[in-house]
């Protein structure tokens, strides 16, 4: 018994097996960090008008290594807050960008890298990659203001503590705008 495909019988059994691919194995993860790095765009500025002043500082976090740091202690900083998970392909596809900014402004610019993942499989992801931004773990509930139902969502404080950058999704944070909003910030 022979079995005879038609064209559209066969552009449909490549369909279902790219979707299965890409559903369902590892290939898919990496296919989507890599539609998330190509679609990636500037973060959106909050109008001065429109921003809200984060009013609880009262936030605790821990390293891999039990440091720990109340966010209070960054109170009057410009603070870039990211929540992650090595597990997210949006927050995959977007560490390149941030471990590149992270990389020019770790001195200016207090970075705080919120993960949602356990700290053995993070101390994997962050050897691996070669990345060198600190990871923390809350210990405390986050600041209202900062809870977001998604990954990745990154915030960006002014020193008198206003956000001034809410993005939810995957970002180049690394772009000229990003480095120019943080030159100014630090200005101020």
């Amino acid at each position: 018994m022979k079995i005879k495909l038609t064209k559209d019988q066969i552009s449909n059994l490549v369909w279902i097996l790219a979707i299965v691919l890409i559903v369902f194995t590892p290939v898919g993860f990496y296919a989507r960090v890599f539609v998330g790095k190509v679609f990636a765009s500037d973060a959106t500025i909050i109008k001065s008008e429109n921003r809200k002043l984060l009013e609880d500082y009262n936030w605790r976090l821990s390293n891999a290594e039990g440091k720990s740091l109340n966010f209070s202690e960054l109170e009057g900083k410009v603070v870039l807050i990211n929540f992650w998970a090595t597990w997210c392909p949006p927050c995959v596809a977007e560490m390149p960008s941030l471990n590149d900014l992270y990389t020019d402004y770790q001195d200016k610019v207090a970075f705080v890298f919120v993960a949602s993942d356990k700290e053995e499989k993070v101390a994997s992801f962050m050897t691996k990659r070669g990345y060198q931004f600190p990871v923390y773990f809350e210990t405390s509930s986050t600041p209202q203001q900062l809870v977001s139902k998604s990954i990745p969502a990154t915030f960006i404080l002014n020193k008198s503590g206003e956000l001034v950058v809410e993005e939810k999704g995957a970002a180049d944070w690394n772009s000229t705008s990003t480095r120019d909003l943080l030159n100014q910030l630090l200005e101020e």
